[in-house]
């Protein structure tokens, strides 16, 4: 058994080090009921810096953005961590409340999850999102048009903003390597707005489009030619997820976008609703309490993080009622 478990961990860190596309495709659960994907949500990967590694080279390595691995690693400096000095790094996620299909944006949580046509596995990806003056819209939309080394035109309202910085822009910047939209891009029902790659990877998990959405190169890359034009797109605001794993309730709570923070009571509200709403759609017959105090860390924190709040008891004879 000894055996086995080295053998998997040295091919895990193996395949970790050439791109960990463990981080980017999980199974989607069996039952239906269940929400929570990846890896046991209590045991994060530690891995370690080296001399020349940035926060921001780590999680670009593990396919996470720059503002998830900052809340996980708060007293980690961004750009000089330190030789050998743990970082954490997300193994887990609870899918957003949308349907199972096409491509779901949760913007708090700068990522984007992809639902293959297989309905058995789910892709997900971190992602830049619209400037506070710039929002990146919510709602349903799809997909109009696929578009491969894309040339951008620059509306006047960005190539003002660019000319009063100094720093004036063509009325049509030509494709390649320095296009702000990168290599590939898929255009949304939106007008003006798009699911694109870009020349400056540093920005992806921020807050730092003009509405559009931008993927690591090699991310796009990948999604790409999986995506079908029509596919819907669903664009969802919600900082606090919850969700079933193992017959218990998790919460994963991310910042609210700057401009929209809640006080902490009506936060709390909001997420005791959530789940309520979750336990009654899963019509699980047990006794369940929720934790207070693991709830109350999960909303002060709010690093994104997988966190159970409840304890499953056998044999309940009013669940409702033990829950609420």
């Amino acid at each position: 058994m000894i055996n086995h478990v080295k053998q998997f961990i040295l091919l895990f860190i193996s395949f970790s080090l050439s791109h960990v596309l463990w981080a980017s495709v999980f199974n989607l659960p069996s039952d239906p009921h269940e929400s929570l994907i990846g890896q046991n949500p209590d045991k994060p990967l530690l891995v370690y810096a080296k001399d020349e590694d940035t926060l921001l080279d780590i999680a670009r390595q593990y396919n996470i953005g720059q503002n998830e691995i900052l809340l996980v690693n708060p007293k980690v400096d961004r750009w000089m961590p330190g030789s050998k000095v743990p970082i954490f790094i997300p193994t887990s996620r609870i899918l957003p409340d949308t349907p199972r299909q096409g491509v779901t944006l949760n913007l708090p949580e700068y990522r984007l999850y992809y639902f293959p046509s297989d309905k058995q596995t789910v892709v997900t990806h971190p992602v830049s999102i619209g400037r506070q003056d710039w929002n990146t819209p919510l709602g349903k939309t799809r997909i109009i048009t696929k578009k491969a080394n894309p040339t951008w035109t620059p509306p006047e309202s960005i190539k003002k903003e660019h000319a009063e910085k100094g720093e004036p822009l063509p009325d049509v910047v030509p494709a390649g390597a320095d296009n702000p939209l990168g290599l590939f891009a898929l255009r949304l029902g939106i007008p003006g707005y798009l699911i694109h790659g870009t020349n400056k990877p540093f920005g992806v998990g921020m807050r730092v489009s003009h509405g559009c959405v931008r993927m690591y190169p090699e991310d796009i890359e990948k999604l790409f030619p999986e995506v079908r034009v029509g596919m819907p797109v669903y664009i969802v605001n919600q900082p606090v997820k919850v969700g079933w794993w193992h017959k218990k309730i998790y919460i994963e709570v991310h910042p609210q976008l700057e401009g929209e923070e809640l006080p902490y009571d009506e936060l709390y509200e909001k997420t005791m609703t959530l789940i309520k709403e979750a336990f009654f759609k899963h019509n699980y017959q047990q006794e369940l309490v929720v934790e207070a105090d693991a709830l109350r860390q999960a909303l002060e924190k709010k690093n994104g993080i997988p966190t159970a709040i409840t304890q499953a008891v056998v044999d309940s004879i009013d669940p409702v009622d033990e829950l609420f």
